[in-house]
C-alpha cells in the first residue's frame, strides 16, 4: 500500500446541495500515531524534522524566547549533519525504519479488523504523514468517529500528550469535527506485557549464550519533568517489574535504565550508556538489551543501542551483547494493536 493510502476505503454518499461534493459519513477510523521521522538523511530534511520536534513545548519546556535562538542557531547548524549520518546507518529501502514499521502495522491491522466502515491509518507527530493530514483524510472518507492511538506504552507529556495536543489542534481547523477518542497508555496492559515478554523469551532462547543481566532501556526525559509530576518514570519501572514477573526472573536480573539524554541538565537515571560502561567491571560480561518504550525499531534502538551501545559494552570488557528487536510488524504486535483498537472502539462498533 502506498504511503498515505487508507486501508479499506468505502464511501456512503448522502445528499448535498447542488454543485457541492457528496457528503460521506457513518464510518469509524483508527489512527495509529508514532513519534516521527525525517523525510531523508540529507541536511535540510534533518533540519526541518529536528526543528519541528525540538520546537514542541511538550518536549522542550524552556521559554521559546530563550530556546529558539539556541535551537535555530548552534543546534540546527551542526546537529542535522550528525543525525543524518546516524540515520544513514539504519535507513531502509522503504525509508526510515520507524515509518516503515508503523506503516506495516497499520496495513496489517487494517487487514485484520478493517472493513468498508472501519478505516485504519497511521500518522507521525513530527514530519510526514502528519496527524492533521490523516485526520482530515479519515474525515473526508466519512469517519464520524476516530480513535487516536499513541504508540507509546508508557505515558509522558513529551510523547503521548504531544500526540493528543496536535490531534485537538487539527480539530480546531475543522468546521465539521469528528468525535475523537484518545487511547490510555498500555504500559501494564496484559496484552502488552505478554507480547513483550514473549518476544524477549524467544530471542534469548535463540542466543548462543545465557545473559547475566537484561537491560530494559527506556528513552529518557529530564528529571525536572518527573519532579513536575510526569508519571513516565513510574510506568517504566512497572513495565520492567511485570515483565520480570511474567518470565520468572530473579530480583535484580532485569535492570531499568534510561537512554538518549540531550543537553546539560540531569535526566532520569541510571543512564544506559554509563551502565554499559560499568557492568563489565562488576563482572557482568554477557547481556541482552530490550527497549520497552518503543513499539517499532528506530534510530534509538538500531543505532544508539545496537551499534553505539554494543561498542561501549565490548570496549569496557564485555564479551556477549545482544539486542531484542522491537515488536515491529510481528504477529505479536498486531495482536496487541488489535486488542488496543478494540478497547478504544468499544461502544462505537457493534
Amino acid at each position: 500500500m502506498a504511503d498515505g493510502q487508507i486501508a479499506h476505503r468505502g464511501k456512503t454518499p448522502a445528499h448535498a446541495p447542488e454543485g457541492h461534493p457528496p457528503i460521506v459519513q457513518g464510518k469509524t477510523g483508527v489512527l495509529l500515531v508514532n513519534l516521527g521521522t525525517p523525510d531523508g538523511t540529507d541536511y535540510w530534511s534533518m533540519r526541518r524534522y529536528l526543528s519541528e520536534f525540538l520546537s514542541d513545548r511538550r518536549v522542550i519546556e524552556l521559554n521559546p524566547l530563550l530556546w529558539q535562538p539556541i535551537l535555530q542557531g548552534p543546534i540546527l547548524t551542526f546537529r542535522p549533519s550528525k543525525s543524518g549520518e546516524a540515520y544513514k546507518k539504519i535507513w531502509m529501502e522503504e525509508g526510515s525504519p520507524l515509518l516503515v514499521y508503523t506503516r506495516r502495522q497499520a496495513d496489517r491491522l487494517a487487514a485484520r479488523i478493517g472493513s468498508e466502515n472501519l478505516l485504519v491509518d497511521f500518522a507521525m507527530t513530527y514530519g510526514n504523514p502528519s496527524i492533521a493530514s490523516k485526520l482530515e483524510r479519515l474525515h473526508d472518507e466519512g469517519c464520524e468517529r476516530i480513535a487516536v492511538i499513541a504508540l507509546y506504552p508508557q505515558y509522558s507529556a513529551t510523547t503521548s500528550a504531544s500526540v493528543y495536543d496536535r490531534s485537538f489542534r487539527a480539530l480546531g481547523d475543522m468546521r465539521w469535527q469528528p468525535a475523537i477518542r484518545t487511547a490510555a497508555p498500555f504500559f501494564d496492559h496484559p496484552a502488552y506485557i505478554e507480547a513483550l515478554a514473549g518476544s524477549i523469551q524467544d530471542h534469548v532462547a535463540g542466543l548462543d549464550f545465557e545473559p547475566e543481566r537484561v537491560l530494559m532501556s527506556y528513552h529518557g526525559i529530564p528529571k525536572a519533568y518527573l519532579d513536575k509530576g510526569d508519571p513516565y518514570h513510574c510506568h517504566c519501572h512497572k513495565t520492567t517489574r511485570l515483565v520480570a514477573e511474567n518470565l520468572g526472573w530473579d530480583t535484580g536480573f532485569a535492570m531499568t535504565t534510561f537512554q538518549s539524554r540531550f543537553g546539560p541538565t540531569e535526566w532520569l537515571q541510571p543512564y544506559t550508556d554509563k551502565t554499559l560502561e560499568a557492568l563489565p567491571g562488576e563482572g557482568v560480561k554477557k547481556i541482552a538489551v530490550v527497549s520497552p518504550a518503543f513499539i517499532s525499531d528506530c534510530l534509538e534502538t538500531l543505532e544508539e543501542i545496537a551499534m553505539e551501545g554494543r561498542d561501549t559494552f565490548l570496549e569496557a570488557g564485555g564479551t556477549h551483547f545482544s539486542v531484542v528487536p522491537c515488536l515491529n510488524d510481528s504477529e505479536r504486535a498486531i495482536d496487541l494493536l488489535e486488542t488496543l483498537a478494540r478497547r478504544e472502539l468499544a461502544g462505537w462498533l457493534s
